[in-house]
């Protein structure tokens, strides 16, 4: 396995010494900050965390993995960044999860096309960076992120399971329709529809019929950016297709962004409650520590 994944490197030599310059953010996100007084810190007591490097088709990719410091292989759960990149945020959020038993891994999937996280103004990091991120780009680093764990020795890929926030709350959806291995997945206020473009050609609406694994939604009634008439839409297109094991729980206070405890859109009952709803869906679906 491993020479299978060292033979995907193929760029030329004086490329992949320039692809690999890419490291992950220290700290938060520029454009985040100032960070909130609520922000959550894991500490890393009982785990190994940090970053590592992801043989990828074209060279290698930086990400965030945690997991138990004993035992395994655990439970594979891939970790999907918000437009900010894999900041602290997100690699905390993998430190939760691998506190509970996961091998939690969260690959920078702007590599190629910015650091959103040095970047300070909204509109910029939309338009230079995360709209040329094409979509069969992420799904094929998503599926090397996936093949890596399991090439450690520390993954175990028939417990696969995906989350991600925003931007990643989409791809959460996409990815379910992508990959057949997947047990399960939980997409975090993530958009729902869409114009078709060349790099992202379908959304999640576009895809109900074709998910591959349970999909759970956890939306913001107060969301401004997704409104509660697409949130339906994704519900009809489900059912519809026949898919009894989509489920979209929507807290009717809650703004965009309501996990991310680093921000003032943070809101502590609804986070907490879905952070309970992603354990009890994992569970349910086989993709937990047994």
């Amino acid at each position: 396995m491993k020479e299978d994944l060292r033979s995907l490197v193929v760029m030329p030599p004086s490329d992949r010494r320039e692809f690999l310059k890419r490291n992950l953010a220290v700290g938060f996100a520029l454009a985040v900050r100032p960070i909130s007084a609520q922000t959550i810190t894991t500490d890393m007591g009982g785990l190994v965390a940090g970053e590592v490097k992801i043989p990828v088709a074209d060279g290698e990719i930086p990400a965030y993995r945690s997991m138990p410091a004993a035992g395994g292989p655990f439970p594979v759960v891939l970790v999907v960044q918000e437009i900010f990149g894999v900041h602290e945020h997100i690699k905390d959020v993998t430190r939760r999860l691998a506190k509970v038993g996961f091998l939690a891994v969260a690959p920078e999937l702007f590599a190629r096309q910015g650091d959103t996280s040095q970047m300070t103004d909204f509109n910029d990091i939309l338009t230079k960076v995360v709209s040329k991120v094409p979509d069969a780009q992420v799904m094929g680093d998503l599926d090397s992120t996936a093949a890596w764990a399991g090439w450690t020795g520390k993954g175990d890929l028939t417990r696969l399971s995906i989350t991600g926030f925003c931007w990643g709350g989409r791809i959460v959806w996409l990815y379910a329709a992508h990959n057949p291995r997947l047990k399960a997945g939980v997409a975090w206020y993530g958009r729902l529809i869409g114009d078709s473009t060349p790099l992202q050609p379908r959304h999640p609406v576009d895809l109900a019929a074709t998910l591959k694994a349970p999909v759970l939604g956890l939306y913001g009634g107060a969301d401004a950016g997704i409104p509660l008439e697409t949130v339906e839409r994704m519900r009809k297109a489900a059912a519809d297709a026949g898919k009894k094991d989509v489920e979209i729980v929507v807290f009717p206070e809650a703004p965009h962004g309501f996990y991310a405890d680093y921000r003032p859109s943070y809101r502590k009952d609804a986070a907490q409650e879905a952070w309970k709803r992603l354990h009890e869906w994992l569970k349910k679906h086989g993709a937990v520590q047994l």
